[in-house]
């Protein structure tokens, strides 16, 4: 498993951009980022290097933020390999609270999963015939 930033922020012009000033000046290099909105504020998941460090600099910055645990999956880069996954999920009886992905090159897609209730995925991960990633794996 890996550490991801979530960050409650406030839905405000420039709270965005105010939230990656803080990184950028703890000189924090983020790999990813999703935001997910409501009316009244949105959440941001940031995988980043030093979680820990990026954590500390937002907070002290005002920013309601929390480390926490997700999967990091290593998906070929075709149609249907991620669906073949979420198969395997599905029929160990696992919910997902959310997930995002992103292309670390052409041929290969990373998944990141948040599992309800912090069910164990390594060896549904491995059956499946997939790599569970580190944070060594992702350069943090």
């Amino acid at each position: 498993m890996i550490n991801q930033i979530t960050v409650f922020l406030e839905n405000d012009k420039g709270r965005l951009a105010a939230m990656c000033r803080v990184l950028g000046e703890a000189g924090i290099s983020m790999s990813a980022l999703t935001v997910a909105d409501t009316a009244d504020y949105g959440v941001a998941r940031i995988l980043a290097e030093r979680p820990t460090r990026a954590c500390e600099a937002l907070v002290a910055a005002g920013y309601r933020a929390k480390l926490v645990s997700v999967y990091a999956v290593e998906v070929p880069n075709r149609p249907g390999s991620l669906a073949a996954l979420l198969e395997a999920f599905d029929q160990a009886n696992v919910n997902l609270e959310y997930a995002y992905c992103f292309a670390s090159n052409a041929q290969t897609a990373i998944q990141v999963f948040r599992v309800e209730n912090g069910e164990p995925l390594s060896d549904i991960i491995s059956a499946a015939g997939y790599r569970l990633l580190s944070a060594n794996d992702l350069g943090f």
